[in-house]
C-alpha cells in the first residue's frame, strides 16, 4: 500500500529539492535531497548499511519544516556517559547556569570554607581542572554564563569566587543579571551544548539536587539552545568585571 505523504516544506525557491515530507500513518519523515556519493564522505558515516542512501540538505530545512509538536520520549543518559562528554567533545563545550544554588556545591568543603571566610583556596590540580586544561590547551573552547540574582545568593557568590578556578583552566567565565536574562526571555534551564550538535539538559529537583541528564540531538531543539547561548554570551559580562561590580554594590 502506498504511503500517504504530506509535503511539509522546501528551502528551494522554485519548490524543488531539498524538501521534507511526513508519512501521515507512520509518523516517519522522508527527506528529499541530493545524494551523497563521494566514497570518502560515505566512509565517514556511522551505522551506514548496504542499501541505504545518504542525502545532503541544509540545516534550515529541518529547523523550519521539521516536527515542532511531537510526543518526545526523553533520552536520559548515565552520569558516567555525561562525564565522558567532557573528554570526547571535538571543539566546544558551553553551559548556562540558572539556579540560585546547587546541592552539590553546598556539600563541598570549599563551600563551608567560603561561608566562614569569604574566600577559598581552590585546588587547581583535581581531575576536572586537569582535563579542562588539556582540552583548552588543544584549542577547544569551553565557557559558561552564570545567571545571578540582585542581590546574589550565597550559592551565587560562591560560584563567582569559583570562577577563578574555572578561568585558570582556560574556561571563559561570564555572568548575567537575572533581570536581564528574563528580559531576554532566556529559559530557566541548565544545559551544556557540545560542538553545537547536541544538548545535555540538566534536571534538578526543588532542593537543587541533580536528578538526571537528558541528551537532546533533534536539530531544531539544538538550534534553539544555540540561540540561547548566543544571546547569553552577547549580553553577559566577563566574571572579573562582574565580580568587581558586585563587590562595589556591597560596600
Amino acid at each position: 500500500m502506498a504511503r500517504r505523504l504530506r509535503f511539509n516544506g522546501t528551502n528551494s525557491g522554485d519548490g524543488g529539492c531539498p524538501a521534507l515530507h511526513e508519512d501521515l500513518d507512520t509518523g516517519e519523515w522522508i527527506v528529499q535531497g541530493k545524494p551523497l556519493t563521494d566514497p570518502e564522505d560515505l566512509s565517514q558515516l556511522q551505522h551506514f548499511n548496504e542499501g541505504e542512501t545518504a542525502v545532503v540538505v541544509p540545516p534550515e530545512l529541518l529547523v523550519h519544516f521539521g516536527p515542532k509538536e511531537v510526543t518526545r520520549v526523553p533520552k536520559i543518559i548515565a552520569l558516567d556517559e555525561f562525564r565522558r562528554l567532557f573528554r570526547t567533545f571535538e571543539h566546544s563545550a558551553w553551559r548556562l547556569e540558572t539556579r540560585r544554588g546547587y546541592a552539590s556545591d553546598r556539600a563541598e568543603k570549599t563551600y563551608r570554607e567560603f561561608v566562614e571566610t569569604g574566600t577559598v583556596a581552590w585546588d587547581l590540580d583535581d581531575e576536572w581542572c586537569r582535563n579542562m586544561r588539556a582540552q583548552t590547551a588543544a584549542g577547544k573552547r569551553v565557557g559558561r554564563v552564570r545567571i545571578v540574582d540582585n542581590p546574589p545568593t550565597t550559592g551565587q557568590l560562591y560560584l563567582l569566587n569559583n570562577a577563578k578556578r574555572n578561568s585558570a583552566t582556560g574556561e571563559e567565565m561570564r555572568n548575567l543579571w537575572r533581570a536581564d536574562a528574563e528580559r531576554l526571555q532566556l529559559p530557566a534551564e541548565d544545559f551544556w551544548i557540545f560542538d553545537s550538535r547536541f544538548i545535555a539538559l540538566l534536571h534538578f529537583d526543588e532542593a537543587d539536587t541533580l536528578l538526571n541528564v537528558e541528551l537532546i540531538t533533534e536539530p531544531a531543539e539544538v538550534m534553539r539552545y544555540a540561540q540561547v547561548r548566543d544571546a547569553a554570551l552577547h549580553h553577559s559580562t566577563p566574571y572579573e568585571q562582574f565580580a568587581a561590580l558586585v563587590a562595589a554594590t556591597e560596600e
